[in-house]
């Protein structure tokens, strides 16, 4: 698997891969979460191909203090095969440029397959309550 920037004209095979994994959610629109990455920090949104097919993807932030990662998807017949574990690295190495002493992200309850992924790559439970508000009804 090849990793890249997002480009522009990868937003509808993102998002049809978003929708494959299951990671669009009514209250989320992936068009308007594409187009707030875009204009911050761009280059922390990655894409992974295969033959020029975009298999994988992954939006990371970093605000100063910690780091973010969004939106990991692998296409569900690319699954198991490492392609997850490489973006969340290459990422990391992003974010360790920065100066980013820690990574942060939320997993929906109940996806314990996502969990184990992720302890699998030394996360662990923050044993911390994610809160959140819309300030922007639309979204």
């Amino acid at each position: 698997m090849q990793i890249r920037s997002f480009e522009d004209q990868d937003t509808e095979k993102v998002v049809s891969l978003w929708r494959e994994c299951q990671l669009v959610v009514p209250w989320n629109d992936p068009h308007k979460d594409i187009l707030r990455k875009t204009q911050v920090a761009r280059e922390l949104f990655l894409v992974g191909t295969l033959n020029g097919e975009i298999v994988a993807t992954i939006m990371g932030g970093y605000e100063g203090h910690r780091g973010w990662i969004n939106y990991l998807a692998v296409s569900p017949s690319h699954q198991r095969k490492g392609y997850g574990q490489d973006l969340v690295r290459t990422l990391e190495a992003l974010l360790l440029q920065r100066g980013c002493p820690k990574i942060n992200l939320q997993i929906r309850h109940g996806n314990d397959a996502v969990q184990a992924f992720y302890e699998s790559l030394g996360f662990a439970d923050d044993k911390a309550m994610s809160m959140g508000k819309r300030i922007i009804p639309d979204n």
